[in-house]
């Protein structure tokens, strides 16, 4: 499948994420039909993006815990894999980059192994970019920074052509909040602009236990929770809402047909709600939910046919003891 075949599902999405004619636009297209839905994009603004920073420090929530045990452990076994030629300079294109804080560990290896290394961030929070970018210049300041702001999944970043290799990063299970047709023209995107001997690195939760699942999207503490309830919030200062967040609660559940954890925010009242910026009265009934994120789980032969489709081909694929976590290599077929 080529990123065209699904081109009306993307343009739901701006290419600039940080206006108000963005979040006008995401609340006319998902609000105002039925079922009513939000794009996850709308969780990161300053404040979503330091919620989101806490929820990976959370006990529940395994996959940062684990894929950075699995980057500390073969960081060097990754980068020998793509650099066979250390003459070569090293890019590291890396999609939904947030503030970076595991791809130093992939940056250090590469330093260790060869000095000119390329660091180019890209995610659609300016503020988390910043943070990357200052992180990185502080821990390995001969790393040169080529940060881009914006919306890689409709407007996919025009890579200038490298003289060595490009590693790109998709980590931190960021492709599991998409359908799997914008997950393959995603990748599908990148891969048209990759050349032989560069390479992805690709970060994957694999299906498990219902209720491990659960517990990683519902903390005890309650961060998640106001994670998604965060975006009523942000609606409200940006746009002149009136959500009353406490008329609303955060809803897990597990699609076992869809291999995806749903995020919901329920209403527990019948209530209308004003939004003065898109020109919307909304009235919600008891129990009708908004869905605000996905996130997809993959088994090895989801994660092969997936790459498959966009046109990569497995090079090696390395996995926690209890294969709960995935960081799969791939190259251009």
């Amino acid at each position: 499948m080529t990123a065209a075949t699904i081109l009306p599902e993307l343009e739901q999405c701006p290419a600039v994420l940080d206006t108000e004619a963005a979040l006008i636009h995401e609340v006319k297209n998902g609000l105002a039909r039925s079922p009513r839905s939000l794009a996850p994009w709308m969780f990161y603004d300053a404040y979503g993006s330091r919620l989101f920073e806490r929820i990976t420090a959370l006990s529940e929530y395994y996959p940062s815990r684990i894929e950075r045990q699995l980057l500390v452990r073969f960081a060097e076994e990754i980068v020998a894999r793509v650099r066979p030629d250390l003459s070569q300079e090293l890019r590291v294109f890396d999609l939904g980059a947030g503030t970076a804080v595991k791809t130093g560990i992939l940056l250090e290896a590469a330093m260790r192994s060869h000095g000119r290394v390329t660091y180019a961030p890209c995610d659609i929070s300016p503020e988390a970019l910043d943070e990357a970018c200052t992180s990185i210049e502080s821990l390995l300041p001969a790393v040169q920074l080529e940060p881009t702001v914006g919306n890689y999944v409709t407007h996919p970043p025009q890579l200038a052509r490298a003289k060595g290799t490009t590693l790109a990063l998709y980590i931190g299970t960021s492709i599991g909040n998409f359908s799997p047709q914008v997950e393959r023209a995603i990748l599908c995107n990148l891969r048209a602009q990759m050349r032989g001997g560069d390479a992805l690195l690709l970060g994957t939760d694999m299906v498990k236990d219902e209720e491990i699942l659960l517990a990683a999207y519902d903390d005890s503490e309650g961060v998640t929770a106001e994670f998604n309830l965060n975006i009523l919030r942000r609606l409200n200062r940006e746009l002149g809402a009136d959500f009353d967040s406490g008329g609303f609660r955060h809803r897990v559940c597990w699609n076992r047909a869809a291999s995806r954890i749903e995020m919901h925010l329920e209403s527990l009242l019948e209530q209308c709600v004003r939004i003065p910026a898109a020109k919307l009265l909304l009235h919600f009934a008891r129990g009708e939910t908004i869905h605000t994120e996905n996130s997809y789980k993959f088994t090895q032969v989801t994660i092969s046919a997936l790459l498959d489709d966009a046109g990569f081909k497995i090079q090696q694929m390395w996995t926690d003891p209890l294969d709960w976590y995935a960081l799969t290599l791939a190259g251009p077929r």
